[in-house]
């Protein structure tokens, strides 16, 4: 008995700095890494949940924008960082579920960065140019099917999520329609407002104030539920393509040796900043849709949608670099 007692009491000086760092959490300013240059839908998430984490926690949340190479270099420098919960970042489902099935990155995702927290979903919008001679999809499937190889969807880039929602469209719908990759969403709006390009799938905030001025037509929104800000557009499930779910989402992420006890701390301030109406509601106004689960929920999540494109990337003979 006297043995175990030793034992135990070791085992608690050896715990106590630990639950003393957890208990403290945080005791100094936080890093919050974007992989994307200041101004994008990641930096806008970041900086609205970044703001209410600052005000709960009573530390300041330093917004620090790393953007290149997809988010890959961003998103690397969250991995490298000292695990301590000081440095952490808010991530797309570029980086933490489609680039490692692209090319060759500096770090994966399952092990070298523990999950947080999915901060927000935003569903794909399918939209085409005012010019092409369909309203709604079974219009634009027949379309294609008549002129194979004729039309083109842009995308922000290969490997890119705009690039993989047309892939498995084309899966989906058994179509033959060309890819046309730009370097970002705007050049690619431009060419589709100039009728260069018939078709993309984009983020609905990008494309929603152009659905609004009648300068391009919406066809589907890539999820289970209409969007509140664009309530007259159907959803791929109402059509009877549930495996046409696109979303792009922002995930919070720390580095994989972070303690548990940290990550749970982290969680906790940020759910609850995610739970705040005022948040919710600057979220809204973005397009964006709040949700805050459990490290484990998003680990899951993250594991499925990691299986989900590179299955797309496979089937579809999707050129890699890997």
């Amino acid at each position: 008995m006297r043995t175990i007692g030793r034992l135990l009491a070791g085992l608690t000086l050896f715990l106590m700095p630990a639950l003393a760092t957890a208990q403290e959490f945080p005791a100094k300013p936080i890093k919050l890494i974007v992989p994307f240059p200041a101004g994008g839908p990641n930096d806008i998430v970041a900086r609205i949940v970044g703001q209410r984490m600052s005000e709960l926690t009573k530390q300041p949340v330093v917004i620090d924008n790393r953007g290149g190479q997809g988010g890959t270099l961003g998103t690397d420098a969250v991995a490298k960082a000292a695990p301590d919960g000081y440095t952490i970042g808010i991530v797309n489902a570029g980086a933490l579920a489609i680039n490692q099935s692209m090319e060759k990155v500096p770090y994966e995702t399952s092990r070298d960065l523990a999950p947080v927290t999915l901060v927000v979903t935003v569903p794909e919008m399918l939209v085409v140019a005012g010019n092409v001679p369909a309203k709604n999809m079974s219009e634009l499937v027949a379309l294609a099917k008549a002129q194979p190889g004729k039309l083109n969807f842009a995308s922000t880039g290969p490997g890119s999520l705009p690039h993989l929602a047309g892939e498995l469209l084309k899966l989906t719908a058994g179509i033959d329609v060309v890819h046309v990759p730009y370097r970002g969403a705007t050049p690619a709006i431009n060419d589709l407002l100039g009728q260069q390009v018939q078709m993309t799938f984009l983020d609905l905030p990008a494309v929603l104030p152009h659905i609004r001025s009648g300068t391009l037509k919406p066809i589907a929104l890539g999820t289970d539920k209409r969007a509140p800000t664009a309530p007259d557009v159907p959803t791929t499930f109402e059509l009877g393509m549930p495996a046409l779910r696109i979303e792009n989402w922002y995930g919070m992420v720390a580095p994989s040796a972070t303690p548990p006890a940290v990550i749970a701390a982290l969680n906790k301030v940020a759910t609850t900043a995610l739970a705040d109406p005022a948040v919710k509601e600057k979220l809204a106004g973005q397009g964006l849709t709040p949700v805050g689960n459990s490290p484990e929920q998003f680990r899951d999540y993250i594991a499925s949608e990691t299986a989900k494109w590179a299955k797309v990337i496979k089937d579809a003979g999707v050129q890699t670099s890997k």
